[in-house]
């Protein structure tokens, strides 16, 4: 039972550094995207959001899956001891990228203003930032086969290391760029969009470091890989089409699974244009509505998501290796762990962006509408606990080759997403309220249809008091602290500055108590935190550890 356990911890310290490294690069990410936020403004954030709606979803097509599919397999190559097919993988995965993230490439830099006449009439100017994205396509889609690679060897360092460097240079350049592009076409009718340009330049460059520092690393490591290749005497013969194959039947469910999430993005801004075009509401208001949803809320929640994406990364090749030599006690450990891990990031997370949804917005986005960005975000802060759900689950049905389930249960929920956003965008007054709406509801299904497959496929059921009811009791009573702890410092002082810093204090401090105290997390566990141990000193002086 110990040894399970200490498998079921293991991989959790590989996604604790690339949930910290992930964490890193979302607060790097939303402080650099406050300066150039009130540089482009609201409707330059519009286009931004929008452009980038077209570019994810045209990411995912050709390659997004690459770094989930080539660890998945590569894991299974070396648990089996097959190195030899492991390097065969990486290679031929490697042209699949390089043929998929070209093609896509070069359809957005030619389609762009296809993309802009028939599908984005009122965010004019939308082509400029688009055809800046095209070639980080390109670089993303190379650099993800990379980054598989050390996944699927159980290293998560290096995948860190790039995703911070890649934001760092982002949020450098995409500050000077849009500052210098704002100055340079002043005069233009598309002032917005040139702003917007500025910041897709940041994350070509970002891209281009990243890939450069993989393929540094990848330098140093290729003679391991080939040394391994050469000692293999028992990968079988296969040919190239059976390598392509097995990434085809890998890489497609992943891809549709990614695309039909990004689906309900470019859904929700498409339905809301035409929407409210058609109540008459001037193009300016609807792109700064648009802007506000995407830079001020989905920007916020996206922080606490990461956790859930790097636990679901560095679990897939772990669980792969369990399912691979028929380990189900293993199996069933490292999902209980895996979804304990993210429901303890997750309800604090949500109540805690509800309660200070406001002086958040304020804080970060003073020259912004705070008032409806900071409603968005005290409504819709839950999807954090149901996104964090579905994309672990998610992650847990692809390493048990249940390829396919992912892929049906996106699709039910991008069904009822539409049918809901549609008919409250047309018969209701919510306006953009009704985005926020779609984007609780769209993870809601998807991780209650994940988590009934995961059931019926492991035969279990995830432990509920300690993974569910100890999180969302504590961040109830600290959500409470926390109000109160603000409203008081805000009071006396008169600035949000001097307000927030107390209660966020008071936040983590009764967090962290309450749920020590309330035995919602063992001495080992809470050791696979980053930092976990220097924590187990402090719990351990105010006697809240109980083992």
């Amino acid at each position: 039972m110990e040894a399970n356990q200490n498998k079921a911890e293991g991989f959790l310290k590989q996604g604790s550094i690339l949930a910290a490294a992930s964490i890193l690069v979302r607060l790097i990410g939303m402080f650099y995207r406050i300066p150039l936020a009130n540089i482009i403004g609201d409707a330059g954030n519009g286009i931004y959001s929008a452009a980038f709606e077209v570019y994810n979803i045209l990411l995912i097509i050709s390659s997004y899956g690459m770094p989930m599919a080539v660890s998945k397999m590569v894991s299974a190559k070396c648990t089996k001891k097959e190195y030899k097919g492991a390097y065969r993988v990486f290679r031929y995965s490697m042209v699949f990228s390089i043929f998929s993230g070209g093609l896509m490439a070069l359809f957005v830099f030619f389609g762009a203003g296809w993309i802009e006449r028939t599908f984005f009439s009122s965010f004019q100017g939308i082509s400029i930032p688009l055809r800046v994205l095209a070639p980080t396509i390109f670089v993303v889609a190379v650099m993800g086969t990379l980054r598989g690679l050390f996944q699927g060897k159980n290293t998560m360092l290096p995948t860190a290391v790039s995703q911070i460097l890649e934001q760092i240079v982002n949020a450098v350049v995409s500050i000077v760029a849009a500052y210098y592009l704002m100055s340079d076409h002043s005069a233009s009718k598309n002032l917005s969009a040139w702003g917007a340009a500025g910041g897709t330049v940041g994350t070509l460059l970002g891209a281009a470091s990243a890939l450069l520092f993989l393929g540094m690393i990848y330098t140093l490591y290729r003679p391991v890989l080939r040394r391994q290749a050469r000692r293999d005497r028992i990968t079988p013969r296969e040919s190239a089409a059976d390598y392509y194959k097995l990434i085809l039947w890998t890489v497609i469910p992943i891809i549709l699974s990614q695309t039909v999430y990004q689906l309900s993005g470019i859904i929700d801004v498409t339905i809301f244009n035409f929407a409210m075009e058609a109540r008459g509401v001037n193009a300016t208001v609807i792109s700064t509505l648009q802007g506000i949803y995407s830079t001020k809320y989905r920007l916020l929640v996206s922080v606490p998501i990461a956790v859930s994406t790097a636990i679901a990364s560095s679990m897939i090749p772990s669980l792969v290796a369990s399912v691979t030599t028929g380990d189900r006690r293993a199996i069933k450990d490292k999902v209980t762990m895996a979804v304990k891990f993210n429901m303890i990031i997750a309800f604090p997370s949500a109540v805690g962006l509800a309660i200070l949804a406001q002086p958040i917005i304020r804080l970060l986005f003073p020259a912004s509408d705070y008032v409806t960005g900071g409603m968005m975000l005290m409504t819709g802060s839950t999807c954090i606990i149901f996104y964090a759900l579905s994309t672990v689950t998610s992650g847990v049905l692809q390493s048990i080759d249940r390829m396919n389930l992912p892929v049906i249960h996106s699709l039910i929920s991008l069904a009822i997403h539409v049918v809901v956003v549609f008919t409250l965008l047309r018969f209701t007054g919510m306006g953009a309220y009704a985005l926020v709406f779609g984007n609780v509801t769209y993870p809601l299904v998807v991780c209650f249809l994940n988590g009934r497959s995961v059931s019926r496929n492991l035969g279990f059921k995830q432990e509920v008091v300690k993974t569910f009811c100890v999180p969302f009791l504590s961040s109830v009573v600290m959500g409470i602290l926390t109000f109160v702890v603000y409203e008081l410092f805000f009071i006396v002082s008169h600035r949000i500055y001097v307000a927030i810093v107390p209660a966020l204090v008071v936040a983590v401090a009764s967090y962290f108590a309450l749920v020590l105290k309330l035995q919602g997390l063992s001495r080992s566990e809470l050791y696979e935190f980053p930092m976990g141990r220097k924590m187990s000193i402090v719990a351990d002086k105010f006697h809240l550890l109980n083992d």
